[in-house]
């Protein structure tokens, strides 16, 4: 399936399709199974911001692993880990499909999954003071 662009002609919108660009498909399946087309290459965390597929993610740089998700189909149209990826996966995450959103690039259909970031209580602090 080609990607499109938009641009303009005659003072009118229109589309034509990128060379070279396939679309591919990113399911996220914590959120009610919402399905998104994006150009094949695109980053993962990038496709769930642009589209409110609702990763969690605080620093979008691979530093605190707050975008940790599992591939649950489509492991294999995933780019390779990345070192900082190691710093946040053990060796048995990976082999389990886990992943870093902000640090993984896919070129073909996946389905992704993560763990809701909890939130506080209504009325409850959530600082530990002492």
């Amino acid at each position: 399936m080609p990607c499109w662009s938009l641009y303009h002609e005659g003072g009118h919108a229109a589309a034509r399709p990128l060379r070279g660009l396939r679309v591919i498909v990113v399911t996220f399946v914590t959120n009610a199974m919402k399905t998104v087309t994006a150009p094949e290459g695109s980053n993962l965390l990038r496709i769930s911001l642009r589209e409110a597929g609702g990763i969690p993610f605080k620093c979008g740089a691979g530093l605190c692993g707050t975008c940790r998700c599992r591939i649950e189909q489509g492991i294999e149209h995933t780019d390779a880990v990345k070192p900082k990826e190691r710093k946040h996966l053990s060796e048995s995450d990976l082999a389990n499909g886990y992943r870093m959103a902000c640090q993984t690039f896919v070129n073909g259909d996946v389905h992704v999954s993560w763990a809701p970031l909890a939130t506080p209580a209504r009325g409850r602090s959530t600082s530990h003071a002492q």
